[in-house]
């Protein structure tokens, strides 16, 4: 049985400004424009940026004076409307018969903030999971969001995936936590202008051995466009580097040919995990002065 599947990352326009429902109706549009175009391109999952219905601004949802840092006030969201447009993208992706992860604020019992979160949503468009953000920025955890508590693993045709947002990538630990959990791809769903982020994110790759998806707002595709990259490190697929909406298309396939790919997969990862295991304890030399003396030549 084949182990593949054909993922397409997307870099859709973000809204920060929740307040006026035409954006979050525009946005769940163009969600589902391009997720018409992932499953024309073969794709059986889509990924779209962090926030894709909407990522409110801070100052934006700020309850102080206009254009200054307060706590939110979430009441100025049309929440109806958020959620009208996340079942429309659901209901699509039944529809189409495609897997869809995308980013939205979910929220909570009031007086709690919401959740910055990515849902993911099978091909039959049920709502299977939810991944809501633990590492928040400062302004994140001090004025807007609920942190979240778990990583979140899903699979889908016998590939498994993890999830990451934005400022996660600045967190070892959540993707090693990843590693430890077998997975196959990362999804990363940004919301930032941050070349910086991407190389770090790419890096993942490198270390882990697994495949990464960086998704990122269409008005920051010029800095660091969205992208596919393979264990060990190598870009796959690329949209290309403008503010403009666009997809990246490329195939997770554990069993392939391509000898870069294949050797991250079944050498340098299993001996990466051997070696974090106590493989060297027994060649430790002890009470050697040449080793133990490190003033002379």
């Amino acid at each position: 049985m084949a182990r593949r599947l054909r993922l397409a990352v997307a870099q859709s326009t973000v809204p920060e400004d929740p307040t006026d429902p035409e954006n979050l109706r525009a946005s769940g549009r163009q969600i589902r424009a391009l997720m018409r175009e992932a499953r024309d391109a073969g794709a059986r999952l889509v990924q779209f940026p962090e926030g894709a219905i909407t990522y409110p601004g801070k100052r934006v949802m700020s309850s102080g004076p206009r254009g200054t840092l307060g706590p939110s006030d979430w009441s100025r969201v049309d929440w109806d409307v958020l959620r009208a447009e996340a079942a429309a993208v659901a209901e699509s992706a039944g529809e189409l018969g495609l897997w869809v992860v995308f980013g939205a604020p979910h929220a909570l019992t009031p007086p709690h903030r919401p959740h910055n979160s990515l849902y993911v949503v099978s091909d039959k468009g049920a709502l299977v999971s939810r991944y809501d953000k633990r590492y928040l920025s400062h302004a994140e955890v001090s004025y807007m969001y609920t942190p979240g508590t778990q990583p979140l693993v899903f699979e889908v045709d016998g590939i498994r995936f993890g999830t990451a947002l934005c400022i996660e990538v600045n967190f070892p630990e959540v993707f090693d936590a990843y590693e430890q959990l077998g997975v196959d791809c990362v999804l990363v769903s940004v919301m930032v202008d941050d070349a910086a982020r991407a190389v770090v994110a790419q890096a993942y790759a490198t270390l882990y051995n697994y495949w990464v998806a960086y998704s990122v707002p269409a008005q920051f595709g010029a800095t660091a466009p969205a992208t596919v990259i393979a264990p060990g490190g190598r870009p796959l697929a690329r949209c290309p580097a403008a503010n403009r909406p666009g997809l990246a298309v490329a195939d997770i396939d554990l069993d392939t040919p391509d000898p870069d790919i294949d050797a991250a997969l079944r050498l340098a990862r299993p001996w990466r995990r051997t070696a974090r295991t106590g493989l060297y304890d027994r060649h430790v030399v002890r009470g050697d002065g040449r080793s133990e003396t490190r003033t002379e030549f």
